[in-house]
This record gives C-alpha cells, structure tokens and sequence, in this order.
C-alpha cells in the first residue's frame, strides 16, 4: 500500500475554504468539529477534511452519511472496523488501513487479528461470525453482491437492519477508498509498527 508521495489533490487547508463551506460542515460530522476552527489550539486538519474541501457540495452529503454509519451504528464498533479493514486491505487504501488500524485496536482487535485481515476469512483466528463479515467484504468487491451461503451465515448473527448496515458500510468505505486512492491522498500518520503493510 504506497501512494505516489504527491497528492493529485492536495489536502485544502482550512484558511483556503470556502467560509459557507465551514459552515455547513459544522454538526454534520461532531467528530469533525473539532477541527473547524481558527482558535489556538485546534488540531491539525485532517487529510480526508482538507480533499472534502475541494467539493464541499458532493462531499459533505456523504460525510453527513457516514457519521451516520459511525454515530448510529446497529452492529458492534468492532465488527464495523474489521469490515473497514477488510475493505481498506482489499482496495489497497494506505489512508483507510492506517487510521482504522487504530481505531480497530480502540474497538478491541488485537495486533494479530488486525494483520490477519490481511489473509482474509480462512485464517484459524477468526469465529464464524467474523468469517462471515470478511467473506461478505471480500464478495461485494469481488462480485459485487454477497452470496447466499455467506448472507445465510450472517443472518444468523445480524438482524436486518444490521444486514443492510454492513451492506452500507463495506460500499460507503469501498467508495472512500477509491476517491482517496485515486486523489493518492497520503495518511496522516505512520502506521502502528507492528503493522505496518
């Protein structure tokens, strides 16, 4: 996972936005609030932040979706990151895996399991719930829908909302991925040493 070391589009900086933009974008993501602000102190604004700048337009309504995803999940936050991962190692995103290999390790996946998304649902260390969920990830990108074995297994575990909540987070990060791949937006911050790709 490498970018090609110069953004196609750079991150904006927060002075170079658009003062509506800032605006808008304030309470439709709180954890992004954090950042929206010229006052001493603010932490630096994020890569993903800075190329939302660009297309406050197209990119604000997804933000606003994926806060959702985030913020009013039905299933378990750590199911949610092994999915992202999945999706993150799968579509080669060197910004997804880096920040959601912390945020994984927040939601309790072990350094193994989080280098073991690598390999995929096979791997021993994985319950048949997780199994599942990797499958689903790996089928969508695959063939694009989730196939009846696997649905079958994951409707075991996941009532339907849930069902269409995974669907919806392996699409909204698949989606992610592929807007900052292309972008060749760099992470924010060194990958956890232990696993690193």
């Amino acid at each position: 996972m490498k970018t090609n070391g110069t953004p196609r589009l750079a991150p904006l900086p927060l002075a170079d936005w658009e003062r509506d933009a800032i605006e808008q974008m304030r309470g439709q993501f709180p954890r992004a609030d954090r950042y929206l602000s010229d006052a001493p102190g603010t932490p630096a604004l994020p890569g993903i932040l800075g190329l939302f700048g660009h297309h406050p337009g197209v990119s604000l309504p997804w933000l606003a979706f994926n806060a959702t995803l985030l913020e009013q999940a039905s299933i378990d936050t750590r199911d949610r990151e092994l999915l992202i991962l999945r999706v993150a190692w799968l579509t080669q995103c060197a910004y997804e895996w880096t920040e959601h290999q912390r945020i994984g390790a927040q939601a309790g996946l072990t350094a193994e399991q989080i280098a073991a998304v690598r390999m995929g649902a096979d791997e021993p260390i994985w319950s048949p719930r997780e199994r599942a969920l990797l499958r689903a990830v790996d089928e969508m990108i695959d063939r694009h829908r989730v196939g009846d074995d696997t649905w079958q297994c994951l409707a075991e575990d996941f009532d339907r909302h849930q069902l269409l909540e995974i669907l919806f987070i392996v699409g909204a990060y698949t989606c992610l991925a592929f807007v900052v791949n292309s972008a060749d937006l760099a992470p924010d911050r060194q990958p956890i040493p232990d696993m690193e790709v």
